[in-house]
């Protein structure tokens, strides 16, 4: 008995590290809702811009904005509390996947727009978070085979496809193009005073503030609006205060495979994406990442995907926005995040919050999507900084995914004649940027005698802000 007490006194008295420290409750509620703020703008952005590409009505667009808060607070609470081995129990916050946007727009116009082609969508998703969670221990130890060059160019074609979407909307939206309110002056005002402003808060304001500067910009910009009667805020008066997401909300998915192949390569470049976050949260906070803490948090990232699709949400993974924070505040409690994750799920039980967000003016929301985007790009150029581009096989790699990319976007009437299933893949510039970029290193860095180069984690972990 008294060995055992002595035993026990020794574990007791081993100190707690920073990452599993419970704080007290106040302190969690505001760092908590720090992250909050950091993810908020970046997390609604992609149902905001899939639901309005694919025509959906305001009601439809709500339910789908607070499925999305709802599934992100729950994905969250997984991740960094963990479940089973389920969880990389780091503070790691999820979101929708910018990776996702293209793909899911490009597989829900094939398939008609609206629900029904959400339909298709989430039948995609839901079979990629299963493969996700099915493929991760062994992803876990794939990763020498994404060397910078595929990240890299992956990442840079993300951003450059997604800025004419983001233009788009700076415009006035897809469903005023052939109008003329589309392009009309007072739109372009909106979306260039907003995106004026979030570079002035990222010049001028203090750290936090930067970190910031995007959801301040769509609030700033949408006041602005509101004042000059260009926003419509009935539908928020109309809305409950309260509400509860269904599974199947918008009807049965359906699973097709090109779509099903779209969305799995989709999370292809997800799950390096997480991983390099893990390792770089993992060098933050001091705390020894290995495979199986790689493999957890890919497994949490499989398992939000699937309760994305059954929730009318979309594919999860880890937000390298809210590693900044955590560098910044110094405050590595994962349950910090947890808190985080409960604020979400708070707010996903909120119509009213859905329909506000809801109500942002097209303009406004593509002049603070112009610098998300483009955020993502100088990632991708800076991951490839560090690639020797006198490789001419690097440059291919980097060339040809390019030009593969730009296709869809540059030339719409490409693949007009092939078969509108192909199309659903094929209309993605970033699935087919990426497939591109994956199988030219096969090619040329795997299957032959040349090594690969490293992946440095802290660098492509590093947030965008």
């Amino acid at each position: 008995m008294a060995r055992t007490t002595r035993q026990s006194s020794r574990q007791s008295s081993r100190p707690t590290h920073p990452v599993d420290e419970l704080l007290p409750v106040p302190q969690l509620a505001l760092y908590g809702f720090q992250h909050l703020l950091a993810f908020y703008a970046a997390a609604v952005i992609v149902p905001v811009l899939v639901g309005n590409a694919l025509g959906l009505s305001r009601e439809e667009l709500v339910h789908l904005i607070n499925a999305d808060l709802l599934t992100c607070g729950i994905a969250t609470i997984i991740q960094a509390l963990g479940v089973w081995k389920v969880g990389a129990r780091l503070p790691l916050v999820q979101g929708v996947t910018f990776t996702a946007v293209s793909p899911m727009i490009a597989i829900g116009t094939g398939a008609g727009g609206g629900t029904a082609g959400l339909l298709v969508v989430y039948g995609a998703v839901i079979t990629a978070g299963i493969a996700t969670f099915a493929f991760a221990p062994l992803f876990s130890k794939l990763v020498k085979y994404f060397p910078p060059v595929v990240i890299g160019t992956i990442l840079t074609i993300i951003g450059i496809t997604l800025i004419p979407v983001a233009l788009q909307d700076a415009a006035g939206g897809a469903h005023l193009i052939g109008t003329s309110a589309y392009g009309d002056p007072k739109n372009l005002a909106y979306a260039l005073g907003t995106l004026l402003f979030i570079l002035s808060m990222v010049r001028v304001g203090k750290p936090f503030l930067s970190s910031l500067a995007v959801l301040l910009g769509l609030v700033g910009g949408t006041a602005v609006a509101w004042v000059f009667g260009d926003v419509d805020l009935s539908a928020v008066r109309d809305s409950d205060w309260f509400g509860v997401t269904t599974p199947f909300h918008y009807g049965m998915p359906r699973f097709e495979l090109l779509p099903i192949a779209a969305m799995l390569v989709v999370m292809l470049i997800t799950m390096v994406e997480t991983t390099g976050d893990v390792y770089a949260i993992g060098e933050i906070t001091r705390k020894d990442v290995d495979a199986d803490t790689v493999a957890r948090a890919l497994r949490a990232d499989g398992a939000a995907t699937v309760l994305g699709g059954v929730l009318n949400s979309f594919p999860y993974v880890a937000f390298a926005e809210n590693i900044g924070i955590v560098r910044m505040s110094k405050v590595m409690s994962r349950y910090v995040v947890v808190a985080a994750g409960v604020f979400m799920v708070v707010l996903g039980l909120l119509p009213k919050a859905g329909s506000l967000v809801a109500s942002i003016p097209h303009p406004v929301l593509g002049g603070a999507a112009i610098s998300m985007f483009g955020i993502v790009a100088a990632v991708g150029v800076q991951i490839l900084g560090k690639v020797d581009l006198r490789e001419e096989r690097n440059t291919l790699i980097l060339a040809v995914s390019l030009g593969a990319a730009l296709l869809p976007a540059t030339v719409p009437s490409f693949f007009a004649r092939m078969p509108e299933d192909v199309r659903a893949v094929l209309d993605s510039g970033i699935t087919l940027g990426a497939l591109t970029a994956i199988a030219l290193n096969l090619l040329f860095n795997v299957f032959t005698s040349r090594t690969t180069m490293e992946i440095d984690w802290d660098d492509i972990g590093e947030p965008a802000r």
